[in-house]
C-alpha cells in the first residue's frame, strides 16, 4: 500500500509522519523495521530526535534507519569516507586535465554537487537525471558555454580518476545500491520531502519500496525548488497514477490569513504541473509591506529572515544592518562572533567591580593583544576553581590596562568598533543567535520567521531559466513567501529587467 500525504507550507508534515510512526510502533512495529529517508540531513536529524524524545529511542541503534538516502546507501554497502570523492580530490583531478576547479563537493547535507567547474556541474546533473551525457549536452547548449568534446574527454578522465584512486562519488554510492541484489527489507517506509528527490534517487527509492508493506511518500510540490541540482518534481507529480491513496494536510500553522496567503496562492496558480490543492490559513490576519529601497525597511526589533535568490545580493542588507547596529548571521556566521561580544561585555563588568573566572578572564586576554604582559597571555596561570577581580589580575597576572575596550581591545578596525558601538547603543542581545538571519531561498526550505524581508533580484541564469521554464521561479519565490509568521515585507528590486516581480 501507497500513500502519497501533500504537506504545504506549516501545516505540519513532521508531525504528522511522526504520529504514524507512533501509531506502528504501538501496533508492535519495530522501530528498526522502519525506514525513514529524507532529501536533507537537517530533516532527517530532527525527525529522529523528536521520535527518539517522544518514543524514549535511541538514536544509533533503535532510529538507524532515519537517515538521508545517500547515508543509508552509504550505509548498507559499508563504505568508509575516506574511499569518497572529496574536495582536494577534484583540485587533484583539476591540475591532472588541467581544467580550473576551485570548489566542487557533495553536500552532506543534502547530496547536492555545487562547483564553480561547469563541466563537472554537467556531468553530475546528467547523472542523477539518469540521461546520456552529450544527450543532455545537447538540450542545454544554447545556455551552456562549454565545448562538447572536451565535456565528453572530461567524463572519461573523472571515471579512470576515480577507478584508478578507487574513489567513489554520491552517484557512485546510488547506483551501487540499485545494482545491488540484497537489501533490507521494511516494514513501513516513509519519504519525506519527496518533491526534491532526482530521478536516480527515485530509482532507489523504487528498490526501497519494492520490499516495504507499506509506504507513505510525503512532500509538496509546490515547494520544489532544486530543479537546479536534478530533482524530477514530475515524477513525483505523476505517482498520483499508481499510488493508492492522497491525503493533503489543509491547515497551516504558520501561514497567516489575509494578504500574504493571498499573495503566495496568486503566485503558485501560475505554475502548470502540480498537485491541486488548498490549505487554510491561520485565523491570524497577516501584514504585508512594500519598499522601493530596502534603507526603508525598519528590523530594528524582532526575529527576521533576509531570503534571496542569491547570496550576493544581501550585501546592501549587510551593510544596513552594520549602519544601525542591528545583529545579523549569514551563512551560519555571525556579523560579530559570539566570543568577542561575551569578552566587551565581561571587560565592563570587569572594570564596574565583578570577578571573573578563568574562562572568562582567557577569553578577554585573547582581544587585548600586548595590554597583556609577555608571558600571561594564554592564562595557563588561573586556577579554575576562582574568580579574580580586575585589580587582581592588574597586579599577579600580567593585565596592563584598565581602560574602556575601545581603548583596550587590539585589532579592531574603525568600522567594527563603530558596528558594535552601534549593536551596544540598540540593546542588541548577544547570549543567543542573532535575530536576523540572511539566506538564499534554498538555504532557508523549511525555515520560519514572525518577519520575512524578500529581495525580488535574480541572477543572469535565472532570468534565463525563467524564459523556458517560469515554474521554476514561481515556486521559489512561493516557497521564501510562505516562510513567514506574521509579517511579509518585500523590497522593489534594483534592475527591473532582471527580477521576480512579485
Amino acid at each position: 500500500m501507497k500513500t502519497i500525504i501533500l504537506g504545504p507550507p506549516g501545516t505540519g508534515k513532521t508531525t504528522t509522519l511522526l504520529t504514524l510512526v507512533d501509531q506502528f510502533i504501538q501496533d508492535g512495529i519495530r522501530p528498526t523495521e522502519i525506514g525513514y529517508f529524507s532529501f536533507t540531513k537537517k530533516a532527517a536529524t530532527e525527525a529522529a530526535i523528536r521520535a527518539a524524545e517522544k518514543f524514549i529511542l535511541d538514536i544509533d541503534n533503535d532510529l538507524c534507519y532515519f537517515r538521508t538516502l545517500h547515508s543509508y546507501a552509504f550505509k548498507q554497502l559499508g563504505m568508509v569516507k575516506e574511499k569518497m570523492m572529496g574536495r582536494d580530490n577534484y583540485k587533484e583531478f583539476g591540475q591532472k586535465c588541467g581544467i580550473p576547479i576551485k570548489t566542487a563537493s557533495y553536500s552532506e547535507s543534502d547530496g547536492t554537487f555545487n562547483s564553480d567547474n561547469e563541466y563537472l556541474t554537467i556531468i553530475n546533473t546528467a547523472r542523477v537525471k539518469r540521461m546520456d551525457l552529450l544527450d543532455y549536452y545537447d538540450s542545454r547548449q544554447n545556455i551552456l558555454d562549454i565545448e562538447r568534446d572536451t565535456l565528453f574527454l572530461i567524463a572519461e578522465e573523472l571515471k579512470r580518476y576515480k577507478k584508478e584512486k578507487r574513489l567513489k562519488d554520491f552517484n557512485d554510492l546510488i547506483e551501487d545500491f540499485i545494482d545491488k541484489d540484497s537489501q533490507h527489507s521494511f516494514k513501513v517506509l516513509f519519504i519525506d520531502e519527496a518533491q526534491d528527490l532526482s530521478l536516480i534517487q527515485w530509482e532507489m527509492v523504487r528498490k526501497i519500496w519494492d520490499k516495504a508493506e507499506k509506504t507513505y511518500i510525503a512532500g509538496d510540490d509546490d515547494q520544489a525548488i532544486f530543479k537546479w541540482a536534478g530533482a524530477d518534481v514530475d515524477h513525483f507529480i505523476a505517482l498520483k497514477e499508481e499510488v493508492d491513496d492522497i491525503k493533503t494536510l489543509d491547515q497551516s500553522y504558520r501561514i497567516p490569513g489575509g494578504p500574504i496567503h493571498e499573495l503566495s496562492q496568486k503566485i503558485i496558480r501560475k505554475v502548470q504541473n502540480r498537485f491541486d490543492k488548498e490549505y487554510r490559513p491561520r485565523e491570524e490576519m497577516g501584514v504585508l509591506r512594500r519598499y522601493s529601497d530596502v534603507t526603508q525597511v525598519d528590523m530594528s526589533s524582532g526575529d527576521w529572515l533576509v531570503l534571496t535568490s542569491a547570496n550576493h545580493f544581501l550585501d546592501d542588507v549587510k551593510e544596513l544592518c552594520e549602519l544601525r547596529g542591528w545583529y545579523y548571521q549569514h551563512r551560519g556566521r555571525n556579523s560579530i562572533s559570539l566570543k568577542l561580544l561575551l569578552a566587551l561585555n565581561n571587560w565592563e563588568q570587569w572594570r564596574n567591580g565583578d570577578y571573573l573566572n578563568h574562562l572568562e578572564i582567557k577569553n578577554i586576554y585573547g582581544y587585548l593583544g600586548t595590554n597583556v604582559a609577555e608571558g600571561f597571555r594564554t592564562g595557563k596561570l588561573f586556577r579554575t576553581e576562582e574568580k579574580y577581580s580586575l585589580k587582581d589580575c592588574q597586579d599577579k597576572y600580567g593585565l596592563l590596562t584598565d581602560k574602556v575596550w575601545y581603548e583596550s581591545f587590539e585589532g579592531l578596525d574603525n568600522l567594527t568598533e563603530n558596528y558594535i558601538r552601534n549593536m551596544r547603543a540598540n540593546g542588541e542581545k548577544i547570549n543567543k543567535n542573532p535575530r536576523i538571519i540572511m539566506s538564499t531561498i534554498h538555504g532557508a526550505k523549511g525555515g520560519e520567521a514572525s518577519k520575512v524581508l524578500l529581495l525580488q533580484d535574480i541572477t543572469n541564469a535565472a532570468m534565463e531559466t525563467f524564459s523556458h521554464d517560469p515554474d521554476e521561479l514561481h515556486r521559489l519565490f512561493y516557497t521564501g513567501a510562505t516562510r513567514a509568521k506574521k509579517e511579509l515585507h518585500i523590497v522593489d528590486p534594483k534592475n527591473f529587467e532582471r527580477a521576480y516581480l512579485i
